[in-house]
């Protein structure tokens, strides 16, 4: 049965082409909404549930409950310890994963249809009974702690703790979601179960699916599952502030190569110029080797082996961020490159080609995207999560399309910050202060 499973899992990209993909809204007999892609070539069917609010719902004194507590769902539930769930979930030939985030915690199901009933029971009783026993705590806490202790010594994660506190401050945003190896080691059960009566609430609950289900058959998978569910859960914080200012500030750390984290305010994804600042990234450093900064910082002056920059819209603020490493020696010269192209982009905008060329690639990868049951269910919930309209797939590339140069280099004069730019640096670098 799970050799099975594995080669149903290797078929599940027999989806209808990413441009056909029907999206329906499904509303259960009690009032639970989804949505659903049916596709019954397969007998598979993929689930993603979602519950805004992730590990920002930590109290401050208690941070990393919410990561804590993702982690040890799947350790028992009802009256199975944690063994006897494994030992029933692969029998069922059914996955379960489980994760938190700033802003979500995630439930992803992928079963046979012959199986379903079997499986909901038991997603059922993950959700509904989770045991939380002490033994399980202990030992997920533990390996948590590894994780904390390995990240010590980590300089990409260094300098991503260093900056998100000082963008964010007190935010929850401006700590670590994972906790401190301090506040996991004093965390109780009683925090763990706490996290999860914050966590599992229907008034922050999002739902895909796709697959071997009817919308009949969905609704009733819904109510059985979530109906139960508490109506409200902990009051998600407030936007945080972006307070990070430009500068450069470095954290020593012995090693022969120097990380650098970079960026300032950002813009948010319900924005009317956000697929601009798509694109203009695309153009600056989210573009791979055919980005500028890749282009300035690598090929011409061999200072990286890469250089990238990415938008980070969360729900509760938005950041434009950069990464780049550099011997110690040269990282003070990757640090101006990147600042004067900052600038350049930000006075001069970009060219036709350029926008042309970023409009070519990110309309012919966006169908990459839906390589799966299981990729499109999670692809559907943030969709409805970021508000998006149903019909977005088949629309998503006219909105780049539609982008125009003017666009683009207005937005970048607006979103480009040489000034208010910050590199966070871990390492020994050379003819930089912090």
């Amino acid at each position: 049965m799970k050799r099975i499973f594995v080669t149903l899992i290797a078929l599940v990209i027999a989806v209808p082409a990413w441009a056909e993909i029907d999206i329906e809204e499904v509303t259960s007999p009690g009032g639970i909404t989804a949505w659903l892609v049916e596709d019954h070539s397969i007998p598979f069917t993929a689930l993603e549930l979602r519950f805004r609010g992730g590990t920002s719902l930590d109290d401050p004194t208690k941070r990393g409950a919410v990561y804590l507590m993702s982690g040890l769902i799947e350790e028992g539930a009802g009256e199975m310890d944690a063994r006897t769930y494994a030992r029933e979930l692969e029998s069922l030939a059914a996955s379960f994963g489980y994760s938190a985030s700033d802003d979500s915690v995630s439930i992803s199901a992928q079963f046979l249809t012959e199986n379903r009933d079997e499986v909901i029971d038991l997603l059922r009783t993950t959700i509904h009974e989770p045991r939380f026993d002490q033994d399980a705590v202990d030992r997920v806490r533990a390996q948590v702690l590894s994780g904390l202790r390995s990240d010590q010594t980590s300089p990409s994660d260094i300098a991503g703790r260093s900056f998100a506190e000082m963008a964010y401050g007190d935010h929850p945003y401006g700590s670590e979601g994972k906790g401190t190896i301090e506040s996991v080691s004093a965390l109780t059960r009683d925090d763990v179960v706490t996290a999860y009566e914050n966590v599992f609430t229907k008034d922050r609950l999002y739902v895909g699916a796709v697959g071997d289900i009817t919308p009949e058959e969905l609704g009733a998978v819904l109510d059985e599952l979530l109906l139960d569910l508490p109506d409200t859960g902990k009051p998600i914080p407030k936007r945080a502030d972006v307070t990070i200012t430009g500068g450069v500030s470095v954290i020593e750390f012995d090693t022969p190569q120097s990380v650098a984290l970079f960026g300032h305010a950002g813009i948010d994804r319900d924005d009317p110029d956000f697929f601009s600042a798509y694109l203009l990234n695309h153009i600056l450093g989210g573009g791979g080797f055919e980005s500028r900064l890749m282009q300035e910082v690598r090929e011409k002056r061999g200072l990286t082996y890469g250089v990238a920059t990415y938008l980070v819209p969360k729900d509760l603020a938005s950041v434009y961020l950069g990464s780049v490493s550099s011997a110690n020696d040269r990282i003070a010269e990757a640090v101006d490159v990147i600042r004067n192209e900052w600038a350049r982009a930000a006075s001069e905008g970009v060219t036709q080609k350029e926008l042309d060329d970023a409009k070519t690639y990110l309309t012919g990868a966006y169908p990459l995207r839906f390589d799966g049951n299981s990729q499109i269910a999670g692809i559907m919930v943030g969709m409805q999560m970021e508000d998006l309209p149903i019909d977005y797939i088949a629309t998503r590339n006219d909105k780049v399309n539609a982008v125009t140069l003017e666009d683009v280099n207005r937005v970048a004069s607006e979103l480009l910050d040489p000034d208010g730019l910050h590199f966070t640096i871990v390492g020994k670098p050379e003819g930089l202060d912090g």
